[in-house]
């Protein structure tokens, strides 16, 4: 039998109001894939990721997740099927600790022993994060809350993972070195990982495949790669 996309979406209209942002957008994604999502500023890459993670209600169009149907269902429905969403500017509760930040990821997890095992995994993942449990997530640098932001995505064990602008604001160094991460990441491949960025180089340099968003519609697809070397692509995204 051949397995359920671990997305599909098909004609997906959404946006804010009396403003409609994506216009009928449809696509696909296997499973254990890593897909990069490129597209100028405003174009609706953030809106499409806030859509499949029930943070924003489509107007039209239909989005299944392994198989299932879940268009219009909130956010907190979708945790539970494996759904992770890491927002753009890390969205950190400031005031906990990291500790408790990171364990927040895992509310909707009952069995105690799993959620320690994955608490140690997410500090094998980011060993800067042990000296800093005890401290408040506002007192921590950019690079060191986007750990956290990750780290917390991973505590709910999903299946789908959806990274909004991760490398926003960060030092080249921070983000070369994330970057690595997210790949190893997905190496176990049994999670499926949508990236959205900014910095459409970066994004196609670790993904395996990747969709290009224009005017709130998919306007190329294809292996990342491919369209690395395309160049129109790379005239308009990459500016070179």
């Amino acid at each position: 039998m051949v397995p359920a996309s671990a997305l599909r979406v098909d004609g997906l209209q959404a946006g804010y109001g009396a403003t409609t942002v994506l216009h009928g957008v449809s696509l696909e994604v296997a499973p254990g894939n890593i897909v990069a999502m490129i597209g100028a500023n405003g174009v609706g890459k953030t809106t499409f990721l806030r859509a499949v993670s029930g943070l924003l209600r489509p107007s039209a169009g239909e989005i299944y997740i392994a198989g299932e149907r879940t268009t219009g269902l909130p956010a907190e429905d979708l945790v539970p099927l494996g759904v992770a969403h890491i927002p753009e500017g890390r969205q950190l509760f400031s005031g906990l600790t990291v500790r408790h930040n990171l364990l927040i990821g895992a509310f909707a997890r009952r069995e105690r022993a799993p959620v320690t095992r994955d608490f140690d995994r997410v500090l094998e993942l980011f060993p800067e994060l042990r000296p800093l449990l005890n401290r408040q997530a506002g007192t921590l640098s950019g690079g060191e809350q986007q750990m956290v932001a990750i780290g917390r995505g991973l505590m709910a064990r999903p299946r789908l993972l959806l990274i909004d602008e991760f490398s926003l604001g960060l030092a080249p160094v921070v983000v070369d070195r994330l970057a690595r991460l997210i790949r190893q990441v997905h190496a176990g491949g049994e999670i499926t990982i949508i990236l959205v960025e900014q910095d459409a180089q970066m994004a196609l340099e670790i993904t395996n495949w990747a969709f290009v968003l224009a005017g709130g519609r998919i306007a190329a697809q294809g292996p990342s790669g491919q369209l690395l070397a395309d160049d129109n692509i790379r005239r308009i995204y990459l500016g070179v």
